[in-house]
């Protein structure tokens, strides 16, 4: 079975859209145009399905090339048969390939390669042969292998140098271990104890102090946590399981007469070669697949939080005053216009030790009228809950609109203290800078959050103990996907946003900023080509991604790609429509004419697939729409509430905050979020908390359970 219909059979989708699909990725597109502009090629695969398809083609391409290495490999040491070379082609995993070439991999040194220099194969390989009866016997067979020179002073000593080549051999056999592995999976536990001398002050590991649960029903999060345990030496962690279960299923395998002389030699080496060779290696291995199973599925739950967190509706139209809270160096505030330029900045000192409350009173109040600042946003980290006493007095004693709303900082001091955030804001110290992302990520959470690092932005659970490439691949695709289903203004989008964009590059997003610096701004989407860096296959991949308001042309500020052009400038004119009537927003009729009218029929007729019809219809009836602001906008505030005010019994409304295996964060206007574990969260079954909630999510919960001197929150959504 060749990949293209291993894919196909993986992934349910028909071989010819997988052969397509991968022709598309060999020829350098990236995966957001694809999913965009080639619907009719890939049958309308989505973002999410094309790059599962990109990490299994991936994988099965570097498995078929392990194969061939190890082919190569063996072929070269000229003791390949067909039996192996089988083997190596029916081998679905890499694992399975490597423990095919394991009896030929060269070896350090080892109790059976030194049986083997001092002459004990041949009576290895007599024992193995099980016999019924020897002539001569064993112990007389084993006294011509006794050689003072060679090490071997007796027949004990012969005989176990012969039982270790066995061990190894066992060891070794690739049949065996692939039944050894899933024994162990199927009937294994995996058991966590407390070192006697470790230090766990605030508890964190306390539910995995003396635990065991079976390998096959251990869910991500907690393999995930007593790794960490383990690594900060907490915790010893051992995989066990029953060694009858696993040494009856190899004696079947490797013995053939228990009645042999040979037999107490065989079953000894077998034993041998489980606990000393086999067990230690495939609890390795055991503990590394689950690891890998539980890194998948936590970034899987990353990225889907990193989506909608990224997807949230932006807050257009308003001016923010950012508020970074702070002790000692007092409270930094930057107000933002609403296009995101900072008009002001100042220092304020409400909290310990200064406590100038009526200076800092005069102060903001001051930005507010000056500025019409319409919402103040507020870091959540350190002093936020006393700079949200203070401004919550504030306005309540200014009265007006004004209204605050606590935001989330993670990551605002990385962005702060980073080249770009010392680029855009030179003269800003840190703290500053970290006031105008608290600002600009309330107006516009995708444009200011692509300027930070995506495991520093606080969605995940254990982002810091996974693979960091893979995790970093993963998320660059969730944000890749988030900004060209977006589409950029190229006369106004920051290089970090820019480099985003399918098809086009770091570099290439900094040589479109230095252009537009130079040259003013952007007119059309074709001056794009004079840029540096962006030559055809560039521009085909960028161009429908990048919008352009100024430009003359209308199509250039939708999300109508040049190639489609000439068919949609058919369609306006098979319809009576003009240029200024898609400005002026007169086609809402458009998609219900072209239904009228037959669609697959009017696409044959334009040269163009049905899809690629509607998508054109979907860009003239909304020119420049932002998906997202038909989503739910951010809360706004305008009073304080303590966990101390919280009651079991009482209703909240809430936004969700993180979601992670066992349930989802809650933020219901307190300081510390509530947890809805996943049993709380509806009535029927549910395997992931991800089946109903998402980040960003408005909902209703009810106060459970109150812990004030934990800072714990129980929430429930069931029976409201």
């Amino acid at each position: 079975m060749n990949i293209v219909e291993k894919l196909a059979q993986e992934m349910q989708i028909p071989v010819k859209q997988i052969e397509n699909t991968v022709a598309l990725l060999d020829e350098g597109n990236t995966v957001p145009f694809i999913a965009r502009y080639r619907k009719e090629v890939t049958g309308g695969l989505d973002d999410t399905i094309l790059r599962t398809l990109t990490d299994k083609l991936a994988y099965l391409r570097s498995l078929e090339q392990r194969k061939e290495e190890v082919r190569g490999l063996i072929e070269g040491l000229g003791v390949m048969t067909p039996e192996i070379d089988a083997a190596i082609a029916a081998a679905a995993t890499i694992t399975e390939v490597d423990d095919i070439y394991r009896p030929y991999r060269p070896k350090r040194k080892t109790r059976a390669s030194v049986a083997r220099e001092r002459g004990l194969e041949l009576l290895a390989q007599l024992l193995l042969e099980q016999r019924s009866v020897y002539t001569p016997d064993l112990d007389t067979a084993a006294e011509e292998y006794i050689s003072e020179e060679n090490g071997v002073p007796d027949r004990d000593a012969a005989f176990q140098g012969a039982r270790d080549i066995i061990a190894e051999i066992v060891s070794d056999n690739a049949d065996y271990r692939k039944r050894i592995r899933q024994l162990t999976m199927d009937y294994g536990t995996i058991s966590s104890k407390k070192l006697p001398d470790a230090v766990d002050e605030n508890g964190v590991y306390e539910n995995y102090y003396d635990f065991s649960e079976p390998l096959k029903s251990l869910p991500g999060h907690r393999i995930l946590a007593i790794n960490r345990g383990e690594r900060e030496d907490v915790l010893k962690v051992s995989v066990a399981v029953d060694a009858d279960i696993v040494l009856n299923d190899l004696f079947y395998q490797v013995v053939t007469d228990a009645k042999s002389p040979a037999f107490r030699h065989v079953a000894a080496a077998v034993c041998d070669g489980y606990d000393r060779l086999i067990a230690p290696s495939i609890e390795r291995e055991i503990r590394g697949d689950l690891f890998d199973t539980a890194s998948e599925g936590a970034i899987h739950v990353f990225s889907e939080n990193l989506k909608n967190l990224l997807m949230q509706a932006p807050l257009k139209g308003k001016t923010v005053l950012g508020y970074d809270p702070g002790y000692r160096t007092g409270c930094k505030l930057a107000v933002v216009d609403k296009t995101g330029m900072v008009l002001d900045t100042a220092v304020i000192y409400p909290t310990k030790p200064r406590e100038d409350i009526a200076g800092s009173r005069r102060i903001v109040s001051g930005l507010i009228q000056k500025y019409h600042v319409d919402v103040i946003a507020i870091g959540n980290g350190t002093a936020s809950a006393e700079s949200e006493m203070f401004i919550a007095d504030l306005l309540r004693e200014l009265g007006g609109d004004t209204k605050y709303i606590i935001v989330s900082e993670a990551g605002a001091s990385v962005y702060s203290a980073s080249k770009q955030g010392a680029e855009e804001f030179p003269d800003f110290d840190v703290t500053q800078r970290s006031a105008v992302s608290i600002a600009r990520r309330l107006q516009d959470p995708l444009a200011e959050l692509v300027k930070i690092d995506p495991k520093s932005i606080g969605v995940g659970q254990y982002q810091h103990d996974m693979k960091e490439a893979r995790l970093d691949e993963a998320l660059r695709g969730v944000v890749e996907d988030c900004v060209n289903s977006v589409g950029v203004d190229v006369n106004t989008a920051s290089y970090s946003l820019l480099s985003y964009i399918s098809g086009i590059n770091f570099t290439a997003a900094k040589n479109i900023v230095k252009y537009r610096d130079e040259n003013g701004e952007f007119t059309s989407r074709r001056q794009l080509t004079k840029v540096p860096r962006i030559g055809a296959k560039a521009y085909e991949q960028c161009a429908g991604f990048l919008r352009v308001p100024e430009a003359e042309e209308i199509l250039d500020n939708t999300g109508v790609h040049p190639e489609s052009y000439p068919p949609a400038k058919a369609l306006l004119a098979r319809f009576g429509y003009a240029d200024a009537d898609v400005r002026d927003g007169k086609l809402q009729n458009l998609r219900r004419q072209v239904t009228d009218c037959g669609a697959a029929s009017l696409a044959e007729q334009l040269g163009i697939g049905e899809p690629t019809l509607m998508d054109i219809v979907s860009e003239l009836e909304k020119p420049g729409r932002d998906i997202r602001d038909s989503l739910p906008g951010p809360q706004l505030r305008e009073r304080v509430i303590e966990i101390s005010d919280l009651e079991p019994g009482m209703i909240m409304t809430g936004t969700v905050r993180n979601v992670i295996d066992f349930g989802a964060f809650v933020d219901i206007g307190v300081h510390q979020d509530g947890l809805v574990h996943i049993s709380e969260i509806c009535d029927k079954f549910i395997r992931h908390p991800s089946e109903v909630l998402s980040v960003g999510d408005i909902v209703t919960v009810k106060i459970k359970s109150v812990d004030v001197a934990k800072k714990r929150i129980g929430l429930t959504m069931k029976g409201i």
